[in-house]
């Protein structure tokens, strides 16, 4: 069935709509619908149910923090998924799930971030997000993705890759495999941050990378989006996610590691906008450990790319021969950077 045809679902006249493919995401196939002036008015999305294995997961967790908003009347803009005519989350096609989301007027995304000022945008978006459902209680909120962001888990699917895994990529890799030996005390300190009751679970983005928040014209943060990652988490996974991304003028599939650099004021940017909601959030224990939560992103993210190379790129996929091997070295050298 067309794109076209699918908003028909959700009340809509699909003669009156166009929709085309909008976006570069990775997990989701996403189309922009626009009306018969070609104005934007709705965002479409077929959800990968392989990564998302239980997508009715997604709308419950949006359903307890849209009620959340509204048992609290703030005025938080969270950008929810419309209701189909039967009053489902999704429109359900062939076993496929399809939502409708309405366009935020006036809205862009940024599939880079440039300057000092769209970090600052960036990370008070994402700290406002936390801190707005500081009353939550986690336990009602679904894990999407189980052991997205559990260091220790990855570690252990990394072991398991070193003992199963192809044995001539094993042979090739045991410079990146002894670095990131030698760097286990980043997962013993995710071990011990975990268990202290000082450092709490909250409710937390997952996937703080800038194309997530919505700007005006202005270049002011409107909210966040692709709430899909939502989960009871650690402030380390966003405000590490957000030095991992924005710190370095290059992106992960870098292959010329010399350009890999951490810019600071883009650092001093990030701590300054997630800050800005979330420094009274935050224990004295966890404020000490704004710096680790680079670390540990970071880090987990080199893990994942070498153990996906060994694992015959069953994960991720390789556009090429080496793809993830390419991606872990340039991990490596973004830790090397940030903790320099």
């Amino acid at each position: 069935m067309h794109p076209d045809q699918i908003i028909r679902f959700f009340g809509m006249d699909s003669t009156k709509f166009n929709a085309v493919l909008f976006g570069n995401g990775l997990i989701h196939s996403t189309y922009m619908v626009k009306d018969g002036s070609g104005v934007p008015a709705y965002v479409l999305q077929h959800v990968n149910h392989h990564v998302f294995k239980k997508p009715m997961d997604i709308s419950d967790n949006l359903d307890a923090l849209g009620q959340h908003l509204k048992a609290i009347e703030s005025d938080y803009f969270l950008p929810l998924p419309m209701r189909t005519v039967e009053g489902a989350p999704y429109a359900m096609i062939d076993g496929r799930y399809f939502r409708l989301t309405p366009f935020v007027a006036g809205s862009h995304a940024l599939d880079v971030c440039t300057t000092p000022g769209q970090a600052y945008e960036a990370a008070l978006q994402f700290g406002q997000f936390t801190s707005v459902f500081s009353g939550f209680k986690t336990e009602n909120l679904k894990e999407t993705i189980p052991g997205f962001h559990d260091l220790s888990f990855r570690w252990q699917q990394f072991t398991e890759a070193l003992e199963c895994g192809n044995r001539d990529r094993i042979r090739s890799t045991q410079q990146e495999i002894g670095i990131l030996k030698e760097r286990k005390d980043i997962v013993e300190r995710f071990e011990t941050f975990r268990t202290d009751p000082d450092c709490r679970l909250r409710v937390t983005h997952h996937d703080t990378k800038i194309s997530n928040v919505l700007f005006n014209e202005q270049e002011k943060g409107i909210c966040v989006i692709d709430l899909d990652t939502v989960m009871p988490g650690y402030f380390i996974s966003d405000l590490g996610d957000m030095f991992r991304t924005y710190l370095s003028p290059v992106h992960e599939e870098e292959s010329d590691y010399s350009l890999i650099s951490v810019r600071k004021e883009f650092r001093d940017a990030i701590l300054e906008g997630y800050l800005t909601h979330m420094k009274h959030e935050l224990t004295e224990k966890e404020q000490g450990l704004l710096l680790y939560a680079g670390e540990f992103m970071i880090y987990m993210q080199a893990l994942r790319f070498l153990t996906d190379h060994i694992n015959d790129d069953a994960y991720y996929g390789a556009r090429y021969a080496g793809h993830n091997l390419i991606r872990c070295r340039n991990q490596i050298a973004l830790l090397d950077a940030f903790c320099a």
